[in-house]
């Protein structure tokens, strides 16, 4: 990959100079992982960020002898960031939602990188503070009502990750079961909405090729609005 490109794929690079950018690629490991597998494991002590170059991962908690999605991550998203940051062991699972192509670099190299380059550091931080505010947002509509919420879920990703088609953008086919835990809603009304979405036309679930397409982007946005 070379260093224009890792830039574009990922935001939080896109302010990094160039220098920084040659530094991390040749640092940093490839790594490829099927559908189901686990990326990183709860309790494991921080010791890599991770780089998504293609595919999703789902964060999970698990409680007991179940798990629960807590966010769904694509293309150009990192992840790995706070157990590094804080020297204390992960909270949370990495699954593959999908075959994920991953760089990872150590602790130790991103750390120091992060000290040479005060743009990166900057940039960095600008992006956690989104993510809080992404988490200040569910909390916003935590009492709207079921279709609202998932709207809002799907606007999400289509914006995050989505890519651009002739029929919209598109994202995985995320399973219902993860789509509705990091809603916050029910499986039954998850399945239902998504259902109804697609008799509609609002989107379209390719089942064929585990794609859903958003094809009526504003329709959603007024729904996911609608708080």
């Amino acid at each position: 990959m070379q260093t224009e490109d890792f830039s574009q794929l990922f935001p939080l690079l896109s302010t990094a100079n160039p220098q920084t950018l040659e530094w991390l690629l040749n640092v940093a490991i490839e790594h490829e992982y099927p559908v189901g597998r686990a990326v990183l494991m709860e309790d494991a002590w921080g010791n890599a960020v991770y780089f998504i170059v293609s595919g999703w991962v789902k964060v999970r908690r698990i409680s007991r002898d179940d798990s629960v999605a807590l966010a769904i991550l694509g293309r150009g998203d990192f992840f790995g960031e706070m157990a590094i940051l804080d020297e204390s062991p992960r909270s949370t699972d990495v699954i593959a939602l999908s075959p994920v192509k991953l760089l990872s670099i150590s602790r130790e190299r991103f750390i120091q990188i992060l000290f040479k380059d005060p743009q990166l550091h900057h940039r960095m931080l600008q992006l956690m503070v989104r993510r809080l505010r992404q988490i200040n947002q569910r909390l916003q509509i935590r009492s709207s009502p079921p279709a609202v919420k998932l709207a809002h879920t799907l606007v999400a990703l289509g914006e995050s990750y989505g890519q651009q088609s002739s029929k919209g953008k598109e994202i995985l086919n995320i399973p219902f079961k993860d789509l509705a835990e990091v809603t916050e809603i029910g499986v039954p009304e998850t399945s239902k909405i998504m259902e109804k979405l697609n008799e509609k036309g609002w989107i379209m679930i390719d089942n064929a090729n585990d794609i859903i397409h958003l094809i009526n982007w504003k329709q959603l946005i007024n729904l996911a609005g609608k708080v």
